[in-house]
């Protein structure tokens, strides 16, 4: 079996995952994974999907005729991620919203060599102000060796400055 990437967008609108799971189907594949949303008015994400090589002329031929209802999609091979790396956590933010907050954070991992598996972001009202907070939640793998105490700590260094409180557990699975 092959695995590839479906990436998806498009105006959003009723009938868009049946369409796209039809197509799956009608080429013979096994829908495994996805991640799919609406995100500013359209609809967008990804999905994984498994069948045999000899059947991906077959998935980009259904997958034109979802392409034909608005919804662009992109197929492109999955590949074998490196090994696991070390222990996984799962990362939280709240602060008040303000640009920036993304790259300063992203940053930080970055520099210490933390891979970010999975990232939401999203913003809402306060409950008591109604003032913007800014939300965001990653699973986080840290490199071999990599304490989850450092990883704290380099995001401490910031968090007074980007005034946003952050939580750090062990992820599950």
């Amino acid at each position: 079996m092959a695995s590839v990437i479906l990436s998806v967008s498009g105006s959003d609108r009723p009938g868009l995952t049946e369409a796209l799971a039809g197509a799956v189907l009608a080429a013979g594949g096994n829908w495994l994974e996805s991640h799919l949303s609406q995100l500013g008015g359209l609809y967008v994400g990804s999905v994984l999907v498994a069948l045999d090589p000899d059947r991906l002329e077959a998935l980009r031929e259904a997958v034109r005729a979802v392409d034909a209802r608005g919804l662009e999609v992109r197929i492109a091979p999955a590949v074998d991620g490196a090994g696991a790396g070390g222990e996984a956590l799962r990362f939280s933010l709240v602060g008040q919203d303000r640009p920036g907050i993304v790259r300063q954070v992203t940053a930080v991992l970055a520099a210490i060599d933390v891979n970010i598996e999975t990232f939401e972001t999203r913003v809402g009202p306060e409950p008591h102000s109604g003032a913007a907070l800014f939300h965001m939640d990653a699973r986080l793998r840290l490199p071999a060796g990599m304490t989850a105490a450092r990883v704290q700590a380099a995001l401490e260094d910031i968090s007074a400055e980007i005034m946003v409180d952050t939580s750090l557990t062990p992820a599950e699975g």
